[in-house]
């Protein structure tokens, strides 16, 4: 049995070493040694475009590409081809292969050279990440929302006001002021307003936004401005700030001063409203650059105080924006939270309402604006005017139109961000009309209607960025607080008033001012023909965060 399979053994084992034997002989034959050598010792190509038979239409180009450009180590043919149509020997895969790992291995033995020497910086960035991915694992832990984004400003104020003239009290200046008749005005001012005093004002911005185009603010603000000279009351309103600000609930108080939604409706649309909301809040283009730090008051509502009120309460608006072109419409009720007609609510006798309308075109550097505001039981307060202007937006109801601009330039230069505007009232009829001053003419009491009597304001403001040293800004305005242009009263009155921010860091300034009012009470203290003014300075530190 053994012996009789032994040829079949052999026949079986013979025919495929005869096959193999065949095949390399084959193969010898038909490999080209010269053309794989030719191959092999072929200079590295540098780019693909040096390969005639190349297009970038090629299925496999930009595999190709990748290794003549990363790595350098694609050949071709003396003739300048590459052949990508032609079958490939083994021989020529090796010396392709070959090719490329001596190019990686050079990389490898650089990037190894490389880590050696600069061991020592790599260890220090290595701990940097590490301590970082650390901050970062523990801010994610502790962050209070994913949504939500807090800012924040406070301001100190330290400064002091003196007070000058011969006026004498007069029944009008009492009733105003509480001077007793007859006493100085300017000792009693001194008296009640001229001490060096160091209030604060302090707020923080919770933004929210759900869908990275809406905006839920949520403003937290507390002050104790209410006892000191700038809070805009009586001996002079006029010394009223933009930052003075105190809780109706007492000093050292925090309130939520704003509460408002504004989300984007359709194309070049935009909605505001809220419970808390401002006037400013829902207009689409401030139209003033002036002032880059507020001093004071009068001069941070682009002229017209009458028309940009900053009515805060119940509200919502509606704006729109095309190329530089805006239209924006406001509506706001200062007493919306009440329910009683007489006393708040909203479109009532009660509601301290104000309606507002603004046109505006503005650019990269510069805007314009024309404006008008509807007030019923609201208006100025002692720092927007002289005791008889704010006294004249008691009446029914008052008609406001303001007319603002601005020009910045687009870099610091030695010419100024200009910025001006001027603002007209017309009270409208009513027993609120009445005021309760008496006439310095009738020397006995009286009540004067101001029923169709107007009111005027304008200012201007300048100030250059950059001024002395970067990040600094030098500014001065100048101009008359609202003042009643009509029924023979000698209101006008003019105002100043002169800063210098310095940029201690990007988040602190500090901002030295001085400021100056000819004739503060306007008529209450020129019709019985005697002088009075103020001048004041302050030190304003600012943080931002």
């Amino acid at each position: 049995m053994s012996y009789s399979c032994r040829p079949l053994v052999s026949r079986l084992i013979s025919v495929p070493l005869v096959a193999a034997a065949s095949a390399a002989v084959a193969q010898a034959a038909d490999l080209n040694l010269s053309g794989v050598n030719a191959y092999a010792s072929q200079e590295q190509v540098t780019s693909i475009s040096q390969f005639s038979d190349v297009k970038p239409t090629d299925w496999a180009y930009q595999a190709l590409s990748n290794l003549v450009d990363r790595y350098g180590c694609v050949a071709g043919y003396p003739n300048g081809t590459f052949k990508g149509g032609q079958a490939m020997t083994r021989f020529e895969a090796a010396a392709l292969l070959n090719a490329c790992l001596d190019r990686v291995t050079e990389t490898t033995d650089e990037l190894k050279r490389l880590m050696k020497e600069f061991q020592k910086e790599l260890a220090v960035l290595r701990g940097r990440v590490d301590g970082l991915e650390a901050r970062v694992g523990e801010l994610e832990a502790n962050q209070f929302s994913t949504t939500t984004k807090l800012k924040g400003y406070a301001a100190f104020v330290l400064g002091a006001n003196t007070f000058s003239g011969n006026l004498r009290t007069t029944d009008n200046v009492a009733a105003y002021s509480g001077a007793p008749v007859g006493g100085n005005y300017a000792k009693f001012a001194k008296e009640t307003a001229g001490a060096l005093s160091f209030p604060y004002d302090l707020r923080l911005d919770l933004d929210t936004s759900f869908t990275g185009k809406d905006l839920l603010r949520t403003r937290l603000r507390s002050g104790n401005f209410n006892g000191s000279a700038w809070f805009g009351n009586a001996p002079v309103g006029l010394l009223g700030m933009e930052t003075a600000f105190e809780s109706g609930a007492g000093n050292n108080v925090v309130e939520i001063n704003r509460l408002f939604y504004q989300f984007p409706i359709g194309n070049g649309f935009t909605a505001t409203f809220g419970p808390r909301v401002r006037q400013d809040d829902m207009l689409a283009m401030w139209p003033s650059a002036y002032p880059a730090d507020t001093v004071l008051d009068i001069f941070t509502y682009a002229g017209a105080p009458g028309t940009y009120s900053l009515n805060l309460g119940a509200g919502g608006g509606l704006w729109w924006k095309a190329g530089g072109f805006s239209l924006s419409a406001n509506y706001v009720s200062g007493n919306g939270e009440n329910s009683n007609p007489s006393l708040g609510g909203i479109g009532t006798s009660g509601a301290a309402e104000t309606g507002t309308v603004q046109l505006a075109y503005g650019g990269a550097n510069y805007g314009l604006a024309a404006a008008y505001t509807y007030s019923s039981g609201y208006g100025l307060y002692g720092g927007n005017g002289t005791p008889l202007a704010v006294a004249g937006f008691g009446a029914t109801s008052t008609n406001s139109v303001g007319l603002s601009a601005y020009f910045s330039p687009l870099s610091a230069s030695w010419f100024p961000s200009i910025s001006a505007g001027w603002g007209i009232n017309t009270y409208v009829g009513g027993a609120g009309a009445n005021t309760p001053y008496f006439t310095a003419s009738s020397g006995y009491a009286d009540t004067i209607n101001l029923s169709g009597d107007a009111s005027q304001s304008w200012y201007l403001g300048f100030q250059w960025g950059d001024f002395l040293l970067k990040g600094n800004t030098f500014g001065f305005a100048f101009g008359q607080p609202t003042f009643v242009t009509s029924s023979g009263f000698n209101d006008g009155n003019y105002a100043w008033e002169w800063w210098y921010k310095m940029q201690v860091t990007d988040n602190i300034s500090v901002t030295p001012a001085i400021y100056y009012l000819s004739a503060p009470l306007g008529a209450l203290q020129k019709d019985s023909g005697q002088s009075f003014n103020s001048f004041g300075g302050l030190i304003k530190t600012t943080f931002k965060f």
